[in-house]
């Protein structure tokens, strides 16, 4: 099974990891940084021994990369794993922010359902099932969010079963969610951020979030 040191260290960009098996242009290694697509968190892009990941998927515990063709690689080969860090970054900037609009959400209206959401480099949405307009509650969720980005607190990301590899994140005094993605530290990474309402169908109402281009946007002000 592969070691996720994604979890260990999200901040890492480079590893020099062993291919543990091959399967025509799909590979597996024994630890990875390379996220693979969970909990609509997209999956990182990179390479693997210079070869390009055409697709990251799991299976059960396991990570699958697939590869061009002409690879080369074989069981044992080591090989220098590397991720596209500015992408990552931005992922998990996106990703924090829509944990947090979520829990504020939840707060609001415990019996409410989420019934979608995808966290993208360029924005994350949150699709609800909701009979009424969301507009009018985002600017008191925009200003909660944004107060507990400026407080910058400390996130904690760790295993709640390691063996059935459960994991959650934590802000003291807020919440805690179970969660198997990509963490950032602290809650100012996340920088300023915007929300905006759409209406994807009846019945259902999202919410689209973005931030600054610069994470240090509210830390530096």
């Amino acid at each position: 099974m592969t070691k996720k040191i994604f979890w260990e260290n999200p901040y890492l960009a480079q590893l020099d990891t062993v291919v543990a098996s091959v399967r025509g242009t799909d590979v597996t290694v024994e630890e990875t940084i390379f996220f693979a697509f969970s909990g609509g968190q997209e999956s990182d892009e990179g390479t693997i021994g210079e070869h390009r990941v055409l697709q990251a998927r799991a299976e059960g515990k396991e990570i699958v990369y697939t590869l061009e063709n002409g690879h080369g690689l074989n069981p044992g080969d080591p090989a220098r794993m590397k991720i596209d860090w500015e992408r990552r970054y931005k992922l998990m900037r996106y990703h924090f922010a829509a944990e947090i609009v979520l829990e504020l959400v939840y707060q609001k209206f415990g019996s409410i359902k989420k019934v979608g959401a995808h966290i993208a480099q360029d924005k994350a949405r949150i699709d609800f099932e909701w009979k009424g307009n969301i507009s009018k509650v985002l600017p008191d969720i925009q200003r909660e969010a944004l107060q507990i980005i400026e407080a910058n607190h400390d996130i904690t990301s760790a295993f709640s079963d390691e063996e059935n590899e459960k994991r959650y994140w934590e802000i003291k005094g807020f919440a805690k969610v179970p969660c198997g993605g990509t963490h950032l530290k602290r809650t100012g990474e996340v920088g300023a951020i915007e929300l905006k309402r759409k209406n994807p169908g009846k019945g259902k109402e999202r919410i689209e979030i973005y931030v600054s281009e610069n994470p240090n946007f509210l830390l530096s002000s």
